[in-house]
């Protein structure tokens, strides 16, 4: 099937349909991304104890900043490359492809360069003590050696959902999923590497994904490919796809401020023990995360492209339908934190007091899942139709706005465990924002007609 012949589809197929190719693909490719961190905090748990864990909790942080300049490139190309295919404009699609790749290598080699040079003041800002400085310091210089790697992958893989092959960026997120893995239990426990072995399975792992990314683009019979004349950065395409990508880099810097807060907030009311159960309960959480993660990935395109058409009732139907499986999603996580905890957490650590501490924590934690799908759909909804104003707004609201603010007031009347209060508190208060700017946003989507200044 051609290139053009997939994108078409964007704006004929029936909805439900083209969600589910777009979207399942698009689920099981954010799982296999958050599966490398929990494979990493699986095996670090089992061969290096709560310091390992707490290490990599340190660490988290950094890797967020790293997905959020990614996050510019990929999510910014991909939306960008879809409302310039539904405009029939193919020279601008492939120019935002070679201006991605460039801008992919830039932000690389400076991610490298500004996080090793100041990397132990990063750490310790970041929540690091005296007991896990080391560990975590080995983590993440072979991450940084390898954020050129990091970046390009990111990219690639989402501009591959972009041009219509959601199937192939799938399969090459589980292909390096299945070689971290591997490659954890070779590095880890063949060869004691410890958490030095669980990055470099992590950077070896994204290599052999970057290198099939690159050869699809290579392959002549694509219509969106590397051409000689594409990688000279174009004013215009750095701006459009900044204007995109600059709400999701929000989000995960945003998620990366939260971290550090709460990182800090642990240190100071409970150490090295609760920043541990935190870094369990994170990984636990994403997974859920990401699932519905994968169903704003699928619709992003479909959404970009339909918006470029002008197609708007495609629009309100794709909404209805994600924020429904969304909230599905998030409530059977809901379920499972409340039901299983204890079970969840002893997959990451044999440590009885760690294990207690953990499921305590788990359930608080979770208290504001069932609302929380409805928010993220609609923050990704004014990311995908070009309102990053809004989507960074809701973003901002749920990490920072309230949540900071919590975490200085809670814990002051109930301890550590107001910290993991104030998580569920200010997800409920920013899910009520969200559905106060969807309302106004709706009233304007009447018919055919959306107005599209904001």
């Amino acid at each position: 099937m051609s290139n053009n012949t997939n994108t078409e589809q964007l704006g004929t197929e029936k909805v439900s349909k083209l969600l589910l190719r777009y979207t399942i693909p698009a689920i099981i490719s954010t799982v296999a991304i958050i599966l490398y961190n929990v494979t990493d905090t699986i095996f670090v748990g089992r061969a290096v104890g709560t310091i390992g864990i707490g290490a990599l909790t340190v660490a988290l942080p950094l890797m967020n900043i790293l997905t959020a300049f990614a996050a510019i490139v990929g999510v910014g190309a991909l939306s960008l490359i879809s409302i310039k295919m539904g405009k029939g404009d193919k020279e601008a699609a492939d120019f935002t492809l070679g201006n991605a790749m460039v801008l992919s290598i830039i932000l690389g080699i400076l991610l490298q360069t500004v996080g090793l040079v100041f990397l132990d003041k990063i750490l310790f800002l970041f929540g690091a003590s005296i007991d896990t400085i080391d560990h975590a310091r080995i983590y993440m210089k072979i991450i940084l050696y390898g954020s050129i790697i990091s970046q390009v992958h990111m990219t690639l893989n989402s501009i591959l959902r972009g041009a219509g092959y959601p199937v192939k960026s799938m399969r090459l997120m589980i292909v390096s999923v299945i070689a971290n893995i591997i490659l954890d239990a070779l590095f880890i426990f063949g060869f004691k590497w410890g958490v030095a072995g669980a990055a470099w399975a992590t950077v070896i792992a994204q290599l052999i994904a970057v290198i099939f990314e690159i050869l699809h683009f290579c392959n002549k019979k694509y219509a969106l490919r590397f051409r000689c004349n594409i990688y000279r950065l174009r004013p215009n395409i750095i701006k459009g796809i900044i204007q995109i990508g600059i709400s999701p880099f929000f989000i995960n810097i945003s998620t990366s401020i939260m971290v550090i807060f709460i990182n800090n907030a642990l240190k100071n009311n409970g150490g090295d023990l609760y920043i541990a159960a935190y870094g369990i309960v994170n990984r636990i959480t994403l997974v859920l995360f990401f699932i519905v993660f994968g169903i704003n990935m699928g619709m992003q395109p479909i959404v970009g492209y339909n918006y470029g058409a002008g197609k708007f009732d495609r629009i309100k139907q794709v909404l209805r339908i994600c924020i429904f499986s969304a909230t599905i999603i998030t409530t059977i996580g809901f379920l499972l934190c409340m039901i299983i905890p204890t079970q969840l957490v002893r997959a990451f650590t044999t440590d009885e007091s760690l294990i207690q501490v953990t499921t305590h924590a788990l359930r608080i934690f979770t208290l504001a899942f069932p609302v929380i799908g409805f928010q993220m759909i609609v923050s990704n909804l004014f990311q995908s139709m070009k309102m990053p104003h809004k989507s960074i707004f809701l973003s901002i609201s749920r990490q920072l706005l309230f949540l900071i603010p919590l975490l200085y007031l809670l814990p002051s009347i109930w301890g550590v465990d107001g910290v993991w209060i104030s998580i569920p508190v200010a997800d409920v208060i920013s899910t009520i924002i969200a559905a106060i700017l969807l309302y106004m946003q709706m009233k304007k989507l009447k018919g055919s007609s959306l107005n599209t200044s904001e």
